[in-house]
């Protein structure tokens, strides 16, 4: 991945980290759903996930970065293995704490392991999510496959 290798995000969210109407007790579990998906795929050490809790108890609710989307991570040192990023969908809106875009129904947890080999996906990831129609297709998939091809669409 070093050395220049610009990551696509269909290379990173995959079926494997996809999880759909995902029923989520409190914010702390819906982040550590993602970020147990991003373990799976060997991209995180479980203390990775941890990190990411962690931070938001530190820094409070930064990670929901627009309306109904959160984005949890961590610090590369804090158990990140490679370039990492699941999606999960709630299948009941959850309080961040996060007065201005809360409640979230979209989890996107993400680990890098430097500080530039995710900026092609993210970028992909953000021009996605400028389109509230991609959002709500997403929300509302019951269908990995479908949320696949969105992503895909992304991916150029």
């Amino acid at each position: 991945m070093k050395g220049g290798v610009r990551t696509m995000l269909k290379d990173i969210i995959t079926k494997d980290t996809i999880r759909l109407n995902v029923d989520a007790k409190d914010w702390e579990d819906a982040v550590r759903i993602g970020g147990t998906l991003l373990v799976n795929v060997h991209a995180a050490e479980e203390r990775y996930v941890d990190a990411m809790i962690e931070t938001v108890k530190d820094i409070g609710p930064y990670i929901v970065i627009l309306e109904g989307i959160a984005m949890p991570h961590a610090r590369p040192e804090k158990g990140a293995l490679k370039m990492g990023m699941s999606l999960v969908t709630l299948k009941n809106p959850i309080e961040f704490g996060n007065e201005e875009n809360d409640p979230v129904k979209l989890v996107i947890s993400f680990c890098a392991v430097d500080s530039k080999t995710h900026l092609k996906a993210l970028s992909q990831l953000m021009v996605l999510l400028e389109d509230e129609d991609n959002i709500e297709s997403i929300l509302h998939s019951d269908s990995v496959d479908d949320v696949i091809r969105i992503i895909n669409s992304f991916s150029k």
